[in-house]
C-alpha cells in the first residue's frame, strides 16, 4: 500500500486562486508510465460558518498533451484578444460591494474646481 502512495505523489503544484485552489498532480499508471490530474477545488462557505469543498478533476495522458495545450493557448489567446485580461467578474462575487466601486468611478470622473474660479 505504501509502495502505491509513492507512486501517487510523483510531483504535484498547487495554485491559489481566491475561492479556488488547483492541483496539478503527476501520477503513475499501472504500468508505470504517467499521466496528469488537474483538480479544482472550490470552497463553499455555509450561512452557520461551516464549510465544504467541491471538487471536479480530469485526467491529461501524455498522448493527448500536445492537442491539450494547442487548444488551451488558442482559448486563452482568443479570450484576452476579445476581452482583454481585465478581470471584470470580480463584481459579480459576494463580497463585491458596489457602492465603493460606484463611488470610486463618480470621483474620478468630477474635475476639481475653486469657488475663486465661478
Amino acid at each position: 500500500m505504501s509502495e502505491r502512495v509513492e507512486q501517487e505523489e510523483i510531483f504535484s503544484q498547487v495554485l491559489r486562486a481566491g475561492r479556488r485552489t488547483y492541483f496539478f498532480d503527476v501520477r503513475s499508471t499501472k504500468a508505470d508510465d504517467y499521466y496528469l490530474t488537474v483538480t479544482e477545488s472550490k470552497k463553499f462557505t455555509h450561512e452557520d460558518g461551516s464549510f465544504h469543498y467541491q471538487k471536479h478533476k480530469i485526467y491529461l495522458y501524455k498522448e493527448d498533451f500536445n492537442d491539450f495545450k494547442d487548444m488551451l493557448n488558442k482559448a486563452t489567446e482568443y479570450i484576452v484578444n476579445e476581452k482583454g485580461s481585465e478581470v471584470i467578474s470580480e463584481r459579480h462575487q459576494k463580497d463585491y460591494k458596489k457602492e465603493e466601486a460606484l463611488e470610486a468611478a463618480t470621483t474620478e470622473s468630477f474635475t476639481d474646481v475653486s469657488f475663486e474660479d465661478i
